[in-house]
């Protein structure tokens, strides 16, 4: 089934929004100066930060990825309070259902762009990039790539759905 990019897009806009947030606020944890902030725009790319390049790979690696770790962190703190009553107690109301789809629409947004992972990698070539740094840093931005294309295989859904369900799911089960 094929499904129009933008309209993912649209529909799971606050998880653009969260992911461009990460970036500014990763940014701003290394004082990288940002020039501009587009959180959400109908169109691709979908959001955008565009800050002054660093010379410093750690945070470059740090304002790349940060939006797995942030998205991740958020959608699986805003699951938490609507699994027991989706899950447990068949008791979940609105409020609960918006939640879930607040988790999945953050969550799919965790996997980093090929922009951050062309970033990333222009940090990598330089000559000044130590080898053994080089040879740490190299397969995070495989992992970045692929993880950037596997939308097309809706992995991006499919990781968004495990935290939304599968992490307070396991959860539960463990505190049972």
């Amino acid at each position: 089934m094929f499904v129009p990019g933008i309209l993912i897009t649209i529909v799971t806009f606050p998880g653009v929004i969260v992911h461009e947030l990460a970036h500014q606020i990763c940014c701003r944890i290394c004082k990288v100066p940002v020039f501009k902030v587009v959180y959400f725009q109908a169109q691709n790319p979908a959001g955008y930060v565009l800050h002054e390049a660093t010379d410093n790979l750690w945070h470059q690696l740090f304002i790349s990825t940060g939006p797995f770790l942030f998205n991740t962190l958020v959608a699986a703190l805003i699951a938490l309070p609507a699994a027991l009553p989706v899950f447990e107690y068949g008791n979940a109301n609105l409020f609960h259902y918006l939640l879930m789809y607040l988790s999945v629409a953050i969550g799919m947004h965790a996997f980093p762009s090929t922009g951050d992972a062309n970033a990333l990698w222009s940090s990598i070539r330089r000559e000044t990039t130590p080898f053994w740094l080089k040879v740490l840093v190299t397969p995070v931005v495989g992992i970045m790539y692929l993880g950037a294309l596997s939308s097309f295989f809706w992995l991006d859904m499919i990781y968004g759905l495990a935290i939304a369900i599968g992490f307070p799911k396991l959860l539960i089960a463990l505190l049972a």
